[in-house]
């Protein structure tokens, strides 16, 4: 079994190269005027692992390819997921991400006094910059992937079918995981359970993951085909560990270190998210805590005590303890799937992704 920190020295060194093969190919897209160059170009500055292309790397190396060829598609993957994150930050009306501002935020900030703006002028700028940033990032995506044929020679079928394949299903998951999951903060807790959470979730967050380990193993394998038994086994791995993530993102949401993670803690609070451990917990919680934790779900001004009480009592009663229990089981159900694919060092490298995403602590 491969080390954690080596695994993030292997994780590092494939973010290296995608960064490198992103500064390299940004001639392919106009990025102007120069506040939408800096909006779409400012998530990479603040860095991130970027651990889908590496699974996406990693997948291409599992099936026997060379992650070179897919180097255009791990890019690709990592600007998708960076657009969603630009539009996902609109929704949840987060202001903080990697450490630094998020897009809308920053803008906001920034037109006040570049052009003058009064504080509503500023926050519809701000917003109109996120969106279109968003927006340029999803064509830069559809360029990178067609990278596959134009600069490193596969077939065209290929690149068309993976293009086919994040555009119209693993984009339509995804809007429909987003809608789910503000629509459920509308809802009262008796009317969210589990399995549509888990089902929100694998939409929002499993698809993508998913599709990186399909992209990497059809590129690997130089196949359209979506079918083949290798192609499943790995995607359906990561599309699991992809839910098993998520579930821990949830947790450090909630009572991980702010510094660390470099967003706020408690945002899914005050946006009225129903997580897993929101949900357990209210099953567990006499009427008195249940009041609690609905009388702080949804309050746009949490105090920083008023969160760490609720999360003090949400793993009071059992519902972060329970969500690890239920990352793990789906890592390790996953795990199981991957046991079908021969043994090599990048298989070793899913295994060891897989089991550090319930490890870590921010």
């Amino acid at each position: 079994m491969i080390s954690p920190s080596v695994f993030l020295k292997e994780v590092a060194r494939r973010k290296v190269r995608v960064d490198a093969y992103l500064k390299k190919r940004q001639s392919i897209m106009r990025f102007r005027p120069p506040d939408i160059e800096e909006a779409a170009l400012s998530y990479f500055a603040l860095g991130g692992k970027s651990l889908r292309p590496a699974v996406l790397l990693f997948s291409c190396g599992a099936v026997g390819g060379r992650e070179e060829k897919a180097l255009p598609a791990a890019a690709a993957v990592e600007v998708y997921h960076t657009w969603t994150l630009v539009h996902d930050d609109i929704i949840d009306r987060d202001r903080r991400r990697r450490g630094g501002e998020t897009v809308h935020e920053r803008f906001r900030r920034l037109s006040a006094s570049r052009y003058r703006l009064s504080p509503e002028g500023a926050l519809h700028y701000g917003l109109a910059v996120a969106i279109l940033a968003g927006d340029i990032q999803q064509g830069w995506m559809v360029g990178l992937l067609s990278d596959l044929c134009e600069q490193k020679g596969l077939a065209p079928e290929l690149a068309r079918a993976l293009i086919r394949d994040l555009e119209l299903g693993v984009h339509s998951a995804l809007i429909e995981g987003e809608l789910l999951d503000v629509q459920y903060a509308l809802r009262p807790f008796s009317e969210v359970c589990e399995q549509d959470i888990l089902h929100m979730v694998g939409m929002k967050t499993g698809a993508l993951f998913g599709f990186a380990g399909r992209a990497g193993a059809m590129i690997g394998l130089e196949t359209t085909d979506a079918r083949h038994s290798w192609v499943k086994t790995i995607a359906s791995f990561c599309r699991d560990c992809g839910v098993a993530f998520q579930l821990q993102d949830d947790i450090l949401g909630l009572v991980g270190d702010e510094k660390r993670l470099g967003k706020e803690v408690g945002s899914d609070l005050r946006e009225g998210k129903k997580t897993i451990l929101l949900t357990k917990a209210w099953e567990e919680a006499s009427p008195r805590e249940r009041r609690r934790i609905e009388g702080a779900l949804g309050k746009k001004d949490l105090s920083s005590a008023e969160g760490k009480a609720v999360a003090e009592l949400v793993v009071r009663l059992g519902g972060v303890t329970y969500t690890q229990a239920l990352a793990l089981g789906l890592v390790r159900s996953g795990l199981g799937r991957l046991a079908a694919l021969p043994g090599s060092r990048y298989k070793d490298l899913l295994a060891s992704w897989a089991n550090y995403l319930v490890q870590r602590t921010f």
